[in-house]
């Protein structure tokens, strides 16, 4: 039976209600998901004063990953910007670099950051350790070029939505074990941490549609981990898992309470606080998975984006 449920906030429900959702995904619905157009990056970029730039940079195994580099137009390359190195959500099976760049380019429009996204492979064309160490590599690069790309190395901040949530927190903790690059902060936004999927939050969303099910959920991760026994996933991939969350930079995570991954996600800023870190912590009444991406226009939705700001603004000028 599945538990009762936190109930939708007012005007995300009737938003929500106009939306196809889904109960679980497989191959063939996935197939048709890559399908969709991805995020029409010239409509989000109209009417913005930003120079664009697209590389691609190698891999150790060879493959080049795209980059995009958007920033502030007209602005001092003499001045290093702050930068958030942006990673998409998608279930880490779908998506590309401009999936939700929406709410990293709010940052760009307020705080003048310059905001690099990355095309990480996806499951389960790739799987295991692969997706992350991809963010991490992309994340060196962009440390080791900080200079030609205007960006100051003291002011980089990792940050992601859903699965880019759960790979910015792995990144995270490979960057801290590996010695570098240096973080100043991570953003995680409703990420996607435990592979293990049994918090009660995970069970009060399975069994009907949604934005992402629990259902759903073990499919992304399935197509992640294949046949990985649950002792072998190392906390890079599932950092819920990680044994250690010790001497990470300051952290900012939120979630909505009809969710998913609420639980996990207080969980782990938590285990945070409990390690001596620090980390600030908002879980939205009423929003469902996503809410903020999907409806930026909601009250709650405003308010969140408005705080995430806010929280970043502090970080990045803590003199202003």
């Amino acid at each position: 039976m599945t538990p009762a449920r936190p109930d939708l906030d007012p005007e995300l429900r009737a938003l929500l209600a106009e939306m196809p959702l889904m109960s679980e995904l497989n191959p063939e619905v996935l197939a048709q998901l890559r399908r969709f157009p991805s995020t029409p990056i010239d409509s989000l970029l109209d009417g913005r004063a930003v120079d664009r730039r697209e590389l691609t940079i190698p891999t150790p195994d060879g493959t080049r990953l795209p980059l995009s580099v958007l920033g502030p137009a007209g602005t001092d390359r003499a001045a290093a910007a702050p930068c958030v190195y942006w990673i998409h959500g998608g279930g880490m099976v779908m998506g590309d670099r401009f999936s939700q760049i929406d709410i990293p380019l709010d940052w760009l429009d307020r705080l003048g950051a310059v905001v690099i996204s990355v095309d990480y492979r996806l499951a389960p064309e790739a799987g295991g350790t692969t997706l992350v160490e991809d963010c991490y590599h992309g994340l060196l690069w962009v440390a080791e070029h900080a200079g030609e790309l205007g960006v100051d190395p003291t002011r980089i901040v990792v940050a992601g939505a859903s699965a880019g949530g759960g790979l910015a927190a792995g990144v995270t903790l490979m960057a801290r074990d590996r010695g570098t690059p240096a973080i100043a902060a991570q953003v995680l936004v409703c990420p996607m941490l435990d592979h293990r999927n049994i918090t009660t939050s995970s069970r009060q969303f399975s069994g009907g549609e949604g934005v992402w099910t629990r259902e759903m959920n073990e499919f992304g991760w399935r197509s992640v981990l294949g046949d990985l026994a649950g002792q072998d996933v190392p906390g890079y991939v599932s950092p819920a898992v990680a044994d250690d969350l010790s001497g990470l930079p300051t952290t900012y995570i939120d979630a909505g309470t009809a969710e998913v991954f609420r639980d996990e996600d207080v969980d782990y800023a938590t285990r945070i606080w409990a390690a001596g870190g620090q980390a600030e912590l908002h879980v939205w009444a009423g929003g469902f998975h996503g809410f903020d991406a999907l409806y930026p226009q909601a009250r709650v939705s405003a308010t969140a984006r408005r705080t995430r700001g806010d929280w970043l603004a502090r970080v990045l000028n803590p003199a202003a």
